[in-house]
């Protein structure tokens, strides 16, 4: 009996464990999020509004700006304010020129503090003036609770973003081909004399099945912070941990979760007819809508039958319609909740029905 009994506690002692280690694996970062990229779905989320310091995931928006605003293929002339930038490096030199491209590269892989100044100057022409273009493009994208106040992330006071912000921005980087690119990119030789390869310090794109990326990320101040990526069956998703000690195997818990609770369901096909339209006066009397783009959305196992599509359009359109021509939205909701939206497009030219055609219709009747 006593046996029994001791067995007994025993497992309800491993159960205990289990539950404790998996909540703590889980939850260790101060803030947290899981987030899709296609649609912006939040998929898991822990104080995703609280304001914290995030080192060199301030490299994420640098990059963006620097493949928006700049020409991967132009030379950059170093700047004397961007050599010898406390923390990590490339080893840029005075004067020295460096591709764009190369200067990025060294942003992403390396977490260079010189080249994030390097493009800064590039950019902008100074520290304060790229900032200033960081925190305006932060307010496009929504990242209302950002301040940026240097390119590479080094402690300020007032240089701060939040789990949810940072993932908004990270979500706006990945839909950027040339960002995707460079961020799941495990080594880089640059077109320079000297320290040339890089070798990328993102351990998830050889430790998490799928992963692609995005950015490491530490100061004293900040702590531990880290952008993971992944990518199945089509599905990308971001996790963001803000001062996280134990950073990767919680960006790794929270992301398989994510996978296993959800699935990617295609709700829209690009090119294929969606929504039907009439003409007025048009040499066809009806066509259709079509969108540009694959919707896929991540949904629960139970949301399935939820799905449904508000069309935002007309009923009928007057000739001549053009290929191509904006026509409307389709808006997927799962519930009564919004979930992602595409433009639709006309299928075809539809050209003004013309007097002759009028009477050849007539006649053929």
């Amino acid at each position: 009996m006593l046996k029994k009994r001791i067995k007994y506690m025993f497992f309800i002692m491993i159960i205990i464990l289990s539950i404790t280690y998996t909540d703590s694996y889980a939850n260790s970062a101060h803030s947290a999020i899981v987030m899709d990229v296609k649609t912006g779905r939040i998929l898991y989320s822990k104080n995703i509004s609280a304001k914290k310091p995030m080192a060199s995931t301030t490299k994420i928006m640098t990059a963006l700006l620097a493949l928006e605003y700049g020409d991967l293929e132009a030379f950059v002339k170093v700047d004397k304010n961007a050599v010898g930038v406390e923390g990590s490096s490339i080893y840029l030199k005075y004067d020295e020129e460096v591709k764009l491209k190369d200067l990025v590269y060294g942003l992403m892989l390396r977490s260079g503090n010189d080249s994030a100044a390097a493009i800064a100057y590039h950019i902008s022409g100074s520290i304060e003036e790229f900032s200033n273009l960081m925190n305006k493009r932060a307010k496009e994208i929504g990242a209302n609770n950002t301040n940026f106040k240097n390119p590479h992330g080094l402690h300020h006071k007032d240089h701060y973003t939040t789990a949810y912000d940072l993932a908004l921005i990270t979500r706006q980087a990945l839909l950027n081909e040339d960002f995707n690119k460079i961020v799941r990119t495990k080594r880089w030789i640059s077109e320079r004399e000297g320290y040339n390869t890089f070798y990328n310090k993102n351990k998830t794109l050889n430790q998490f099945k799928g992963g692609d990326g995005v950015k490491t990320g530490y100061t004293r101040a900040a702590g531990r912070c880290l952008v993971t990526s992944a990518t199945r069956n089509g599905m990308q998703i971001i996790s963001v941990v803000l001062n996280d000690p134990n950073w990767f195997n919680d960006c790794y818990f929270l992301m398989e979760e994510a996978f296993r609770e959800y699935s990617p369901e295609k709700v829209i096909t690009r090119n294929n007819d969606i929504k039907s339209f009439r003409i007025n006066n048009g040499k066809v009397e009806r066509s259709y809508m079509i969108a540009k783009e694959d919707i896929v959305i991540p949904v629960k196992e139970e949301e399935k039958d939820k799905i449904y599509i508000v069309f935002e359009c007309n009923e009928t359109y007057e000739a001549p319609v053009r290929k191509g021509q904006k026509l409307g939205k389709a808006k997927i909701y799962i519930g009564d909740r919004l979930i992602g939206t595409t433009e639709l497009f006309a299928k075809e030219n539809i050209e003004k029905r013309k007097l002759i055609d009028i009477i050849k219709n007539f006649f053929s009747k």
